[in-house]
């Protein structure tokens, strides 16, 4: 039953860091629109459709990369922050390098754009610090037996 639990408190963890994500590679791609005097405000709908579609892009490329990790974790227990910011930076640079055309001549990636690699990385870390504060602080907890409660002491004989 822990082990159920604990499968929706991944999942659970996994949608808000892809969230987080979204949000900051929308926010990022978006700012050297915004930081213009001359732009106007921002429609509200419109974001939202952004921000939607920003966190079913993170989502949908970060998934098995990101479930690795978590494996990882879990199996091993690991709990701490730095692990989960490090395996974020791995999976947000795995998602960004995915979609970069990759020549096996040269054994390079060609046309990497360093500020798209590190918004990709940098929300890749704020993802796994969203994870680590939802999911990743009991990582493997589901396998350590119940506490046993001692039984109560017997009653004291009447003096």
């Amino acid at each position: 039953m822990a082990l159920i639990g604990r499968l929706f408190a991944i999942l659970f963890g996994f949608l808000f860091a892809c969230f987080a994500a979204g949000a900051i590679v929308v926010m990022a791609l978006l700012f050297p629109d915004w930081s213009e005097l001359s732009v106007g405000p921002i429609d509200p709908d419109a974001l939202n459709i952004v921000l939607g579609f920003g966190f079913i892009f993170v989502s949908g490329f970060a998934l098995v990369p990101a479930m690795l990790i978590v494996a990882i974790t879990e199996a091993f227990y690991v709990r701490r922050l730095l692990a989960y910011a490090v395996g974020g930076a791995i999976v947000g640079l795995a998602c960004y390098l995915g979609l970069v055309p990759f020549d096996p001549g040269t054994m390079q990636f060609e046309g990497i754009v360093r500020r798209q690699l590190e918004i990709m990385t940098g929300a890749g870390i704020v993802a796994g610090v969203v994870y680590w504060l939802i999911a990743g602080r009991n990582a493997g907890a589901w396998r350590e037996p119940p506490r046993r409660v001692p039984p109560p002491a017997p009653p004291m004989p009447p003096s």
